[in-house]
């Protein structure tokens, strides 16, 4: 057996834990860059606070998923300000575009150099800036995880800058903060963050590790993701999603994830659609085709195994198999009205181009099983 695992340098836990936002940030450097989601006023007091101890503030606001624009155009603004520490408060844009200018300020070229897919993918060199995540949903995990997904919108594509340099030093996560988040929203993120503790849990490069913090992930994600939908201010409810998401991101950043989410990514790029809307679509036709293939091709394979285990952490009913998890989860999708492919903007003369595109995500290799042209068709006719 060998693996291994590696995550932000620190993680603080719990509600409240905002507020020692600005001392731990200051202790990194004294020229915050401050990078948000569309909603940057709400985060004044965070200014305030900060500009109140001596600190010079640099503010960066992102409104949807980050573009190779939006980092070119950071980028240059943290190196005008010559930031010394960067703040990503917000949804998992605004935790990926704080990650891509922690790394890029120092560096020598810009991201293409350093982009997977659409660029050189050469290594980032560091150092990096330090840098303080905050999410503010309960989704993306991205305040662990070592990658920043950015759009290339010329290509239609998401992709991703990698690099353990892009660590965090801290990672605060207050379930207090995400208490005000919309039910679509909620919907979406929460699917997200469940997504990313199954695939992880199916993969082949799952570890002993990563294993117990995706049954603990899907265990308080599933009883949990209706309730916060159904009541926004179940701080018990919000609290668990959190912790999924938390729990996701470690075990992404170190197992790898799968079909879904090497769909999510050129789909993304294409439909522009909630990456967490694109994820809960193609969940119940992933493990359903994933769970065929298994069966027919490698059934002594760990993964089949584990599919059947998720039927008891999703239903909570100790003789739940499989199928049990994968009617769950149809279930659950429709419950949070999340809409299907079709309704999302895919064509059917987009899916030959799709198939093509994820079959060369990285996410794609950690699916438990390389699967067939025809069985990544099936999944997206399937989820449209």
């Amino acid at each position: 057996m060998k693996f291994s695992f590696a995550t932000a340098t620190e993680i603080v836990f719990g509600c409240g834990v905002r507020t020692q936002l600005a001392g731990r940030t200051l202790e990194l450097g004294r020229r915050p860059l401050l990078v948000t989601g569309k909603g940057a006023a709400r985060h004044a007091w965070l200014i305030s606070e900060l500009e109140a101890r001596g600190a010079t503030v640099a503010t960066y606001a992102v409104s949807s998923e980050p573009t190779t624009d939006d980092v070119a155009s950071a980028v240059a603004l943290g190196r005008q300000e010559r930031s010394d520490v960067v703040i990503g408060l917000g949804g998992g844009s605004a935790l990926d575009l704080a990650k891509a200018i922690a790394g890029l300020v120092p560096a020598a070229d810009d991201a293409l150099a350093y982009l997977e897919v659409v660029g050189r993918g050469a290594p980032l060199t560091g150092p990096a800036l330090p840098s303080v995540l905050v999410p503010t949903t309960a989704g993306t995990g991205a305040e662990v995880t070592r990658n920043a997904v950015v759009e290339a919108a010329s290509q239609r594509v998401k992709v991703s800058l990698r690099s353990p340099l892009l660590l965090p030093r801290l990672a605060l996560v207050d379930p207090e903060l995400t208490l005000t988040v919309p039910a679509d929203v909620t919907a979406a993120t929460g699917c997200d963050a469940l997504t990313q503790n199954i695939e992880p849990f199916l993969s082949h490069f799952a570890n002993p590790l990563t294993d117990a913090l995706c049954r603990e992930g899907i265990r308080r994600g599933a009883r949990s993701l209706v309730r916060a939908f159904d009541s926004g201010q179940d701080l018990a409810a919000r609290e668990d999603l959190c912790l999924t998401s938390l729990c996701g991101g470690l075990a992404l950043a170190n197992a790898k994830l799968g079909a879904i989410h090497g769909f999510a990514g050129p789909l993304g790029g294409r439909l522009h659609a909630p990456h967490g809307a694109l994820c809960a679509a193609l969940l119940p036709a992933t493990l359903r085709v994933n769970h065929r293939a298994l069966s027919e091709r490698l059934p002594s394979s760990p993964a089949r195994a584990r599919l059947d285990e998720l039927g008891p952490l999703l239903t909570g009913s100790s003789d739940a198999r499989a199928e049990d998890a994968i009617a769950w989860c149809d279930a659950t999708v429709s419950r949070l009205r999340i809409p299907r492919l079709r309704a999302l903007g895919l064509t059917a003369g987009d899916e030959a181009e799709v198939v093509l595109d994820a079959k060369r995500a990285s996410s794609m290799q950690g699916n438990p099983l390389p699967l067939t042209d025809a069985e990544l068709h099936e999944i997206l006719e399937r989820s449209a």
